[in-house]
């Protein structure tokens, strides 16, 4: 009988809920102190999760839960770049 593998879980910093990893956006803050998002979760660095959502993304904005979980001002372009990719997700 062949082993499950563990599903690894992350914490969405938006709605608080417990989510695969896979199904969650990398917010990260890199090694040569810039944040980007990291759509694949390799980039190495501190990073906080966010569900592929915009109103979990407007309540992790509102509650400055980014900025706490990577230690850093998040500038309002990454905020934007990561409406614009929640926007295009869920119109396909």
């Amino acid at each position: 009988m062949a082993r499950k593998r563990k599903v690894p879980l992350r914490v969405c910093i938006g709605c608080q809920k417990k989510i695969p990893k896979k199904n969650l956006i990398r917010v990260v803050r890199t090694p040569e102190d810039t944040v980007e998002v990291d759509f694949k979760g390799k980039r190495s660095g501190r990073g906080t999760y966010v569900c592929p959502s915009i109103d979990c993304l407007r309540q992790a904005v509102k509650g400055k839960r980014i900025e706490k979980n990577l230690q850093r001002s998040v500038s309002p372009e990454i905020i934007n770049e990561l409406e614009k990719a929640l926007e295009e997700g869920q119109e396909e």
